[in-house]
């Protein structure tokens, strides 16, 4: 089993940057790649960025952005792989919603791309407004 828990959720201006955090437990974390996923208003919970699992063999540093968030989402891992950021800069309000980490096992691409998590944490809220 694994557990996801998000933080960092908050109001932040148009323009401005904001940075979220996942922290992940459960013994079996390192063999799944994480992703960052959110829901917007009146859409479909949609992919922002995954990144490899930390003991992938090719490539356990290998980052995928999804091209509609335009290159300004991120993410990232500390180095023992239990916290999981989304770096998250020129933020619009259309990016308003709440976002989600992920998990799934495979590849980072394959979660982003197949939008098909084994686990979900419960998401937190990002609100851009002046």
């Amino acid at each position: 089993q694994l557990q996801l828990v998000e933080s960092g959720g908050g109001l932040v201006q148009p323009g401005g940057s904001l940075r979220l955090s996942c922290a992940l437990s459960g013994f079996t974390m390192g063999y799944y790649a994480i992703g960052w996923f959110r829901q917007v208003p009146g859409k479909e919970r949609e992919a922002v960025s995954c990144m490899n699992s930390l003991n992938n063999k090719t490539n356990p540093s290998a980052v995928y952005n999804v091209d509609s968030m335009k290159g300004r989402f991120t993410v990232s891992r500390d180095s023992a792989g239990n916290i999981v950021y989304l770096q998250m800069n020129s933020l619009e309000p259309d990016d308003t919603g709440v976002y989600y980490c992920a998990a799934a096992l495979g590849a980072g691409e394959r979660l982003c791309v197949l939008r098909s998590p084994t686990y979900w944490g419960r998401g937190t809220q990002v609100t851009v407004s002046s």
